[in-house]
């Protein structure tokens, strides 16, 4: 196999130091930004020099972001080119036009290292999804925001000085966004659902709260109650069609989410003949993700070429068909109040769609409130 491969950062000197130790595998051009003289002859700057090649029959695509990323796999795939990514904003934003151009094409199109970074995740979900109806996943599907929450429990440090830590060491962009606001869980979560029942969520469908305002306090009121916070993506078939969610949760302080510390993943899946599955591991990083890139390559090699799932259906999105209470602190009055716990108050449960809801308008008022599910 001849890969040309699009980007050289983390990810992609991962790819390019893993790749040489296999055999079978050649890595004959780089796609760079900016002059990198370390890459030699493999350093192009026009994607077109890898596009023209006809010996390169893999692209792998580490860029990241939206543009040009899509324009360059689409044009990858429409070369008679596979294409392997880990850009889980992509994958998510784009999901149904590349699957379908993979098929129009008659290429493979494979993410695993988009969703997990070094677990593989999405292999296995495919394969128990094929005899073993997915009902339900869910799980830390983020390093950052878990490193945050598990120090905070630790340490008893606030937000703040746990951010500022963890960009220091690097688990954190200079603008974290992504991480804490949830967007990069609900990418993930967009991704699992769409494999796990065969649909076609987009992220509109799937609501977010993050962890942006959690106080010292409130990791307190979920420890007063043996509880540990974590921020979890969940995705659910209901009577009504999938619920898809991603919100900070309080999971009791014995649970297997409870003890995943530090920056590390774990994502489990219930089934309809085995029950749950989990798995953990590394969600990110150079030589986790890298390893799950090549991985792909190496499946591509072996005659592998159908994405995840082979269907496709419209989905039904129905936050409202999962219920649970929410621990709430907030100067609005919750909704359906049960008790009182620390700075904040437990409601009765809610449904997802409602909790959502309210949260969306308390916020205007409030722009602090911090809430999480209590499962």
């Amino acid at each position: 196999m001849k890969i040309g491969l699009l980007g050289c950062g983390t990810v992609g000197g991962g790819v390019l130091d893993i790749s040489r130790s296999l055999p079978g595998l050649e890595v004959k051009y780089v796609l760079v930004r900016r002059d990198r003289p370390e890459l030699g002859a493999l350093a192009v700057t026009d994607v077109n020099a890898i596009l023209a090649d006809p010996e390169v029959d893999t692209v792998v695509e580490v860029l990241g972001g939206l543009s040009p990323s899509f324009e360059y796999v689409s044009a990858a795939m429409k070369a008679g080119k596979n294409v392997v990514t880990a850009n889980k904003h992509l994958v998510a934003h784009h999901y149904n036009d590349l699957v379908a151009l993979a098929r129009a094409n008659g290429v493979a199109f494979r993410c695993t290292p988009a969703v997990g970074g070094g677990i593989p995740w999405l292999v296995n979900l495919e394969r128990a999804a094929r005899v073993n109806p997915v009902k339900a996943f869910w799980g830390i599907m983020n390093g950052t925001t878990n490193f945050i929450l598990d120090a905070m429990h630790k340490n008893g440090a606030d937000f703040s000085e746990v951010l500022a830590e963890a960009q220091k060491l690097g688990y954190a962009e200079a603008d974290p966004s992504a991480d804490i606001d949830g967007l990069d869980i609900q990418r993930k979560c967009v991704i699992s659902a769409n494999v796990s029942f065969g649909m076609l969520l987009s992220e509109a469908d799937v609501p977010v709260l993050g962890i942006r305002n959690v106080k010292a306090a409130d990791i307190a009121a979920a420890e007063a109650h043996g509880r540990v916070c974590r921020i979890l993506g969940t995705g659910r078939k209901t009577a009504g069609g999938v619920a898809a969610y991603v919100e900070p949760a309080f999971v009791a302080a014995g649970s297997l989410e409870a003890a995943v510390d530090k920056n590390f993943n774990m994502i489990s899946f219930d089934t309809e003949y085995t029950g749950r599955e989990s798995f953990y591991g590394q969600g990110a990083g150079r030589y986790p993700t890298a390893y799950n890139a090549v991985e792909d390559c190496l499946d591509i090699m072996g005659g592998v070429r159908a994405f995840y799932t082979g269907s496709f259906d419209p989905a039904v999105p129905d936050p409202a068909g999962d219920a649970h209470p929410y621990y709430i602190r907030s100067s609005v009055p919750c909704p359906l109040p049960a008790e009182t716990w620390g700075e904040g108050a437990l409601t009765r449960p809610l449904s997802v769609k409602a909790a959502h809801d309210w949260a969306a308008g308390a916020k205007e008022a409030d722009p602090g409130l911090f809430m999480a599910g209590v499962i």
